[in-house]
């Protein structure tokens, strides 16, 4: 990562990374298929309605997983072995810790959060079922995310894909045994979720384990190094709180959805499924782009770190275009897979329209923002986010979808590319700034 053309090893890195984010996106699609096609457009909306609270807290700590990312790259880039294996320990223990936490807090606040959310009344009971089993197994998840995390810092990305590609089969079949043949609902999809993830967990712990270099887990040195701590909170919790931010926005925009109606959250729930296919493809190389990035922090290699940052953000824009087209092309086929409804697939259509003609500026902010962590200004992306989009969506809200006229579904949809695009904006001047008063030398 630190030597050689960008492109081709970028590409080779960020690929498995792509279809692992897809893969993990076929767990909740299976969801909502199986949930639209079994169970009818009430579960369905039951399980859409879910899954902004959902990355909500899950972002919290997944920041911490990112932070890993980075402090791991960094010592792996510089050659300092003893603190990379105090990274690995360190990381494995707080993802349970993390997933500890989730649980208690998924699972006692499940009904009062959607409560506020103004969850239809048709919908409740069934959206807090989904959501207590789904948290009650959310440890493994986040132990997944963070082996995934060390594995990527030494760039290693086709391992985890196949964990995925694995799980990702289960996670279907045990949809259809618990929907169709179990008559379980929204209960069945949520049970084979955390089924899945668990076989994904113990793989890659099982990998950790395994590995004949630094990256070796053993169980005596299970336990949190203080300094090592400090690194990956220092970058992670600003990325998480990012992560946060949108994500509170997007609680905030369901919550406006939600009083549409349960069509329209069922519409809502497919398409934002969908787009997230593309968004998964343009995250992998913001992805990459954080590892690239940080590995060369580490070797203090700034030219180097230029060039990534434009292949990167140039490769975003013609990927999320290209796939946004496609999606639009072809919106009704795709959204006819979780519905039969008409009304529910013209709804679909609608947003889709508008979300996957522009994703690519919510591809180019994502890797402008990774790019700034990845040279220790963690904390810029959080204000830029909590300002430009957090603090601009919320006041879109407030404000313009108040007015008559204005008072519908596409002005909600609007305020999403208007944000990216200040974010980008933004974030761009930041990083141009502060890379040219970087003072390690030039390579």
């Amino acid at each position: 990562m630190t030597t050689g053309s960008i492109f081709p090893k970028l590409l080779k890195f960020s690929i498995p990374l792509v279809l692992s984010s897809i893969l993990q996106l076929f767990f909740n699609a299976a969801d909502i298929v199986v949930v639209g096609r079994f169970a009818g457009d009430n579960s369905l909306a039951a399980v859409g309605t879910t899954s902004s609270l959902i990355n909500l807290l899950v972002n919290i700590f997944v920041g911490l997983s990112i932070g890993s990312n980075v402090v791991a790259a960094n010592y792996f880039g510089a050659g300092n072995k003893k603190y990379l294996k105090k990274t690995v320990h360190t990381s494995i223990v707080l993802s349970v810790y993390s997933g500890i936490i989730l649980t208690l807090v998924g699972i006692i606040f499940a009904k009062r959060i959607l409560l506020l959310m103004q969850a239809p009344s048709e919908v409740l009971d069934l959206a807090v079922k989904y959501l207590r089993i789904y948290f009650a197994g959310i440890t493994v998840t986040m132990i997944y995310n963070f082996g995934s995390a060390l594995l990527r810092a030494k760039g290693d990305t086709q391992r985890p894909f196949y964990i995925l590609l694995l799980s990702g089969i289960v996670n279907v079949l045990l949809n259809l045994l618990f929907v169709i043949k179990f008559n379980m609902n929204v209960e069945g999809v949520a049970l084979a979720t955390v089924i899945s993830q668990s076989l994904a967990a113990f793989l890659i712990i099982y990998l950790l384990f395994t590995e004949n270099d630094d990256f070796k887990l053993e169980l005596k040195e299970l336990k949190i190094d203080r300094e090592v701590f400090r690194r990956i909170v220092k970058i992670g919790v600003p990325a998480g709180f990012q992560g946060i931010m949108f994500s509170l926005s997007n609680v905030i925009i369901q919550s406006s959805i939600n009083t549409f109606g349960s069509v329209v959250i069922a519409g809502n729930s497919s398409a934002v499924n969908i787009e997230g296919f593309v968004y998964t493809s343009m995250n992998g190389i913001a992805q990459g782009t954080l590892t690239f990035v940080s590995q060369n922090m580490g070797s203090k290699n700034i030219k180097r770190i230029k060039k990534v940052v434009l292949e990167s953000i140039i490769t975003v824009l013609v990927l999320g275009e290209a796939l946004g087209f496609l999606v639009i092309l072809y919106s009704n086929k795709l959204l006819g897979i979780y519905s039969n409804s008409i009304d529910v697939i013209q709804i679909g259509e609608r947003r889709l329209l508008i979300i996957c003609s522009t994703y690519a500026l919510c591809g180019i902010m994502d890797t402008i923002a990774n790019s700034l962590r990845g040279i220790g200004h963690s904390l810029l992306p959080v204000i830029i986010t909590m300002l430009s989009v957090c603090a601009f969506r919320i006041m879109w809200l407030i404000s313009i979808f108040q007015i008559e006229r204005f008072h519908t579904i596409e002005i909600i949809y609007l305020s999403y590319p208007i944000s990216w695009l200040a974010a980008f904006l933004i974030m761009l001047f930041c990083f141009i700034r502060l890379i040219k008063k970087e003072n390690f030398g030039e390579k």
